[in-house]
């Protein structure tokens, strides 16, 4: 049975001898090509199968009769794909326009008279199909990687927007919340929130955030987590508090943050969010007793409070940083896949006749050169020489190997004709 998978490969013979046609396709299916094949018996009918499924090879008989020639045919199966090849059948080789037929897309002839059997046939249509199969899928990659760029750059948008609605609006909600309550509670004077993030896999490591009371993002060059009084109160788990902390630092115990500098006393608390996450609450300069003056120390029961707070914001702190880290994470996955797109666009730029084209590197070039002026001697010139071999490379790429033939007979016909009227040849044992 037929393959029905739009990633084979089609074959389509056109040929208006019904025996000719069964004959084609029954060595095709005999060849077991993964190849849908396909029969018409004249160009009108050929144009409606090219209309329902995309024709990579055209098997084309040179005389259709009634008027219609392969060639004409050809032209206008360009229309439905613009990469089709054909394998010319005809037995009237010696009216073939060669050339214009190869850059029309014929990239093979066969002989009725002289060549046309089983073998020659099936080998012609193997060595098309070498050179369809790699480019189809390499177009078929082509295409996918800029349909998923441009659904890529359609959702990017769409969850940036998400994010900017979303967050930073709960996080900074959750701090200002919890932090309020406390202040409100205690007496505290102003507080902070210091989120640290662990991964061993990640680069940088360890990241720090701090958040102000409002719950904004506190701008600051943070000292390290571990010699930090946060990195202490981790350690500790439980409720902290320090009474004189500029002692503190003088003791060389911690080293304070920027904006732990100049306060007086401190109520620390530790969050228990997620692992490889640490999350501190820090109070600052207790009011005293209304009518007193300066600070107060926080008391045994703030640090009750402050750890009942914690268990109770520790939820919500969760929900809010989960939904950020989700967040950044697609926005990363989708950033990660435009630049692997684009880089791999980049790679698969022009056609890969295009890159096929591209002379060898010039290393190559230049022992190349260097082997022909050790033999040509006064032959020739060597960078003539392999402009001509390297013209002749590029035309095989573009037209196949029925291009070269054509130029060696080209070639052939003009020694030939040297020869004769240098009488070069005479003269030759």
């Amino acid at each position: 049975m037929a393959p029905t998978d739009d990633a084979v490969e089609t074959i389509l013979i056109v040929d208006d001898e019904e025996p000719v046609r069964r004959t084609f396709r029954e060595w095709l299916e005999g060849a077991g090509l993964n190849c849908r094949i396909l029969a018409a018996a004249d160009a009108e009918a050929a144009l409606v199968k090219a209309n329902e499924h995309t024709i990579d090879l055209a098997i084309l008989d040179w005389n259709l009769g009634a008027g219609n020639d392969g060639l004409r045919l050809l032209e206008d199966l360009y229309l439905f794909n613009p990469d089709v090849v054909a394998i010319m059948i005809t037995g009237f080789a010696q009216q073939a326009t060669p050339l214009d037929a190869m850059r029309m897309g014929v990239r093979d002839y066969l002989d009725k008279n002289q060549d046309l059997n089983r073998e020659s046939f099936l080998a012609a249509v193997g060595r098309q199909l070498h050179r369809i199969r790699p480019a189809k899928r390499e177009r078929r990659l082509h295409a996918s990687l800029i349909a998923l760029r441009e659904a890529l750059e359609k959702i990017l948008p769409l969850v940036q927007s998400a994010q900017a609605l979303q967050d930073p609006v709960p996080l900074p909600q959750a701090i200002h919340s919890l932090l309020h309550f406390l202040l409100r509670s205690t007496g505290g004077t102003d507080g902070v929130l210091l989120l640290r993030s662990y991964d061993a896999e990640r680069e940088p490591q360890e990241t720090c955030r701090v958040y102000d009371a409002s719950g904004a993002p506190v701008t600051a060059e943070l000292v390290p987590f571990a010699r930090s009084l946060a990195g202490t109160v981790v350690s500790l788990q439980e409720p902290y508090a320090i009474t004189n902390l500029g002692k503190a630092a003088a003791d060389g115990a911690v080293e304070l943050q920027p904006f732990e500098r100049g306060r007086q006393s401190l109520l620390a608390a530790p969050i228990a969010v997620a692992p490889g996450v640490q999350v501190v609450l820090e109070l600052f300069d207790k009011k005293g007793a209304p009518g007193a003056t300066g600070n107060t120390a926080f008391t045994v029961e703030d640090q009750r409070l402050a750890a009942a707070a914690a268990d109770l914001g520790a939820e919500m702190l969760r929900q809010a940083l989960a939904e950020r880290q989700m967040q950044q994470v697609l926005i990363q996955a989708v950033e990660a896949a435009l630049e692997a797109s684009a880089s791999i666009t980049t790679t698969l730029q022009g056609t890969a006749r295009e890159r096929q084209e591209q002379p060898p590197p010039a290393p190559v070039l230049e022992r190349l050169r260097e082997t022909l002026n050790e033999n040509l001697a006064a032959g020739g010139d060597a960078a003539d020489t392999l402009r001509l071999a390297e013209a002749i490379r590029v035309l095989a790429v573009r037209h196949g190997p029925g291009a070269v033939e054509h130029c060696i007979r080209v070639v052939e016909s003009v020694r030939a004709l040297l020869d004769a009227a240098t009488g070069e040849g005479e003269t030759r044992p």
